[in-house]
């Protein structure tokens, strides 16, 4: 199985890294090492405030939101936000064990995650780019729909060459959702890349990997940085 990404954001400063999991189960228990590594970061978060470090990353990981007509406030906000908010108020949310390791992994490096089934895709083919004018998709239940117009998005690219919004940093895309039946997963992590080195989207990708590959499952990780293409092969 081989997919391929690009990066077609017109920023600099926006990097993505992208992880791919096969052979995981959508409806699994989280494992219970993840478990207590997540216990033990909810007990961070509500105890103290974030350090100055994280607090730079936070702030950068929002302004990677501001694009064109795209404004990051209210319920614009990157979805490690709310994460952080909810674990201070001691409710996190608790979805499945893929959901819960994207949010661990999202809580932790305060960056926002989003997460996918490539088994509902209907292309290996993606690209992260600016969302067009009058795009939008369902992200919930209830069928509310997102404006998409200068917003990151991840995209699922068509025979033809098109390209629809299936993900992004706020709400992820109801259709290609993480659900009990999914075996094959793609994560991307939207970093700032000048509020964080190497090193540390490097760790943050690879227990990503870990955590969704605990218990069972394959995987391999792609960087993407400041435009670009890349592949990968599961």
């Amino acid at each position: 199985m081989q997919f391929s990404f690009r990066h077609n954001i017109p920023r600099n400063d926006i990097g993505v890294a992208v992880v791919a999991a096969a052979g995981v189960a959508g409806d699994a228990p989280l494992h219970p090492e993840t478990e207590a590594e997540l216990a033990a970061l909810l007990a961070e978060r509500k105890a103290r405030p974030l350090s100055g470090a994280e607090e730079k990353v936070r702030s950068a990981a929002r302004d990677m939101l501001r694009n064109g007509a795209y404004k990051p406030t209210g319920r614009g906000k990157p979805a490690s936000e709310y994460l952080l908010g909810a674990a201070r108020e001691g409710a996190f949310p608790r979805v499945s064990a893929l959901v819960d390791v994207n949010n661990f992994i999202s809580l932790k490096y305060v960056l926002p995650i989003s997460l996918w089934d490539a088994g509902r895709c209907a292309s290996a083919d993606f690209e992260f780019r600016l969302g067009r004018e009058g795009e939008r998709y369902v992200f919930n239940n209830s069928g509310q729909q997102i404006e998409l117009a200068d917003l990151v998005c991840g995209c699922e690219i068509g025979d033809g060459g098109g390209s629809r919004p299936i993900v992004n940093p706020i709400k992820d895309g109801m259709g290609t959702k993480v659900r009990p039946g999914t075996r094959t997963v793609i994560g991307a992590v939207y970093y700032p890349s000048a509020a964080m080195r190497a090193e540390e989207i490097g760790a943050a990708a690879a227990e990503f990997m870990a955590g969704l590959t605990r218990g069972g499952g394959s995987g391999g990780k792609l960087f993407l940085r400041e435009g670009g293409t890349g592949v990968i092969v599961l």
